[in-house]
């Protein structure tokens, strides 16, 4: 196969700019040719990851959820093979823990963190494990500059390609060196955040990703990963308690975990969430709305979260029971997935 360039055409659309390579192949930003859509392209550069494409495209066809990078087009037979998927314009969470340093703010780790166990639930619930969540497999639909506009739905979990490896392939690909380091030199990217069960090459089940989770949970407070028994107060002094529970259960022995990304969700949210937030301030009534009480901007009397500084409004957060968006009061259906909302969740 030839080497791809700006211009070149795949399908209907024409590749931009290369946004990602690695061994597997490469990722294009691409535009459709007559209706100018931006769309997210990628194609393998090795025989080897065609199969992994095609598992990838036909995975995430099926898994419609606004948490999830959703496929638009797969052709495995192409010359090249490609898979066209939606393009989400913002860093991985990769680029934003190396940008931070030191770790994300307590508020904008917590609102990553229940994107990507929404999309672990929606894919659990079909019996699909990711089996390669890391900072790098998740898409922010936000500016790295500016994280407190990081909402639930800014999350995207991206890269099914492991979504139906069995244990043996998973060994015999450790084996043979395809998971191979970050740039940074140190542990293998996937293997550093693998569950000691995926390692051993055993039977998988969804608590392997919630494992992965704990490791990216303890990333996103400090900059680093886990070594030993630490927990991530331990490296950072403002971290809550309950985010110290929540990545001890995660990465534990696999029975001591969380049994579902659902039950890991509601222990993070409960603590979370349900917080009484402050009093409005006096005079708070302005034309077209309110005061938001930690930055004092004004907001909409319905909103949930502070568009300004992402502070949460509500006392309770309201989310659609089939796809787990946020929904406002008002709506009928819900937006994302056209769920009859009725019947809230809180």
């Amino acid at each position: 196969m030839h080497a791809l360039s700006e211009g070149d055409r795949i399908n209907n659309y024409l590749l931009e700019a290369r946004v990602g390579a690695g061994s597997f192949g490469e990722v294009w930003r691409a535009r459709h040719h007559v209706f100018d859509d931006i769309v997210a392209v990628k194609i393998p550069t090795d025989t080897q990851y065609v199969r992994n494409l095609q598992r990838e495209g036909v995975t995430i066809h099926g898994l419609r959820h606004p948490n999830i990078v959703r496929a638009i087009d797969l052709d495995p037979y192409a010359d090249p093979p490609y898979l066209i998927m939606e393009y989400v314009d913002g860093p991985s969470l990769r680029e934003v823990i190396d940008r931070e340093k030191r770790g994300l703010p307590i508020a904008a780790t917590t609102t990553v963190m229940r994107g990507i166990l929404l999309a672990l639930t929606a894919a659990h619930d079909r019996a699909i494990i990711h089996r390669d969540i890391k900072p790098a497999n998740v898409l922010l639909d936000c500016t790295a500059e500016d994280l407190t506009k990081i909402t639930d739905q800014s999350v995207r979990v991206t890269d099914f390609g492991l979504g139906h490896v069995g244990g043996v392939t998973t060994q015999s690909m450790m084996q043979s060196g395809s998971l191979h380091a970050e740039e940074d030199g140190g542990v293998a990217g996937t293997l550093a955040y693998m569950s000691p069960e995926q390692k051993e090459g055993a039977e998988l089940d969804a608590r392997s990703d919630l494992y992965s989770c704990g490791i990216v949970l303890f990333e996103m407070l400090t900059g680093e990963r886990p070594q030993g028994g630490e927990l991530p107060s331990s490296l950072r002094p403002d971290v809550p308690d309950h985010l110290d529970s929540v990545f001890k259960q995660c990465y534990a022995r696999r029975e001591r975990r969380f049994a579902s990304a659902g039950e890991m969700l509601a222990a993070l949210s409960k603590r979370i969430d349900t917080r009484i937030p402050p009093p409005w301030p006096k005079g708070g009534l302005r034309s077209g709305g309110l005061n938001c009480p930690s930055c004092q901007q004004t907001v909409k009397a319905n909103d949930q979260f502070c568009i300004h500084c992402g502070r949460q409004l509500a006392e309770s957060i309201l989310h659609c029971l089939a796809c787990q968006a946020f929904v406002n009061p008002s709506d009928r259906f819900c937006i994302f997935c056209g769920h009859d909302l009725r019947v809230l969740a809180s």
